[in-house]
């Protein structure tokens, strides 16, 4: 298989790795300011990245902190801190694993709950922004190269 990049063509701004993290990074920007948007939401002064803890726990098999480090690429200590904030404004709850003391369980609150859906509608306009102009065929294909990628690793 040919190589597509190599060291004396290599310009990082057009590479597909700086093109995703500043997608990336313009994404969450976005859903910040939809999120202060909403009313009740800006009440709960929720970031992006708190959305993302919150969805993980809402709909996938991540449910420890140290999970959700490695499924975000986040430091322990910054995640922790961002938890101990979704616990403060009591949209998670940390529970011990019955089978195994040392571990510590998240699970989102009634409240967590109740506030996702609001959330999850804020991602959804995002999305949909930064998608406008593709074809639902092209936004398939490109959830299809990415998934390649993140398999490739």
């Amino acid at each position: 298989m040919n190589a597509i990049y190599n060291v004396k063509q290599y310009d990082p701004p057009k590479t597909i790795g700086y093109l995703i993290n500043r997608v990336r990074s313009e994404i969450f920007a976005a859903l910040d300011q939809e999120l202060v948007r909403d009313a009740e939401l800006a009440q709960l002064e929720i970031t992006a990245a708190q959305y993302i803890i919150l969805s993980s726990l809402a709909h996938r098999d991540t449910d420890s902190t140290s999970r959700l480090c490695k499924e975000m690429s986040y430091d322990p200590g910054a995640m922790t801190r961002m938890v101990d904030r979704l616990e403060a404004k009591g949209l998670v709850r940390r529970q011990r694993c019955p089978d195994d003391r040392r571990l510590v369980n998240l699970e989102l609150t009634d409240e967590g709950q109740a506030a996702l859906p609001k959330m999850r509608a804020c991602s959804v306009t995002v999305m949909n922004r930064f998608v406008r102009g593709f074809s639902a065929e092209e936004a398939r294909q490109l959830e299809g190269f990415l998934t390649r990628m993140v398999e490739n690793r």
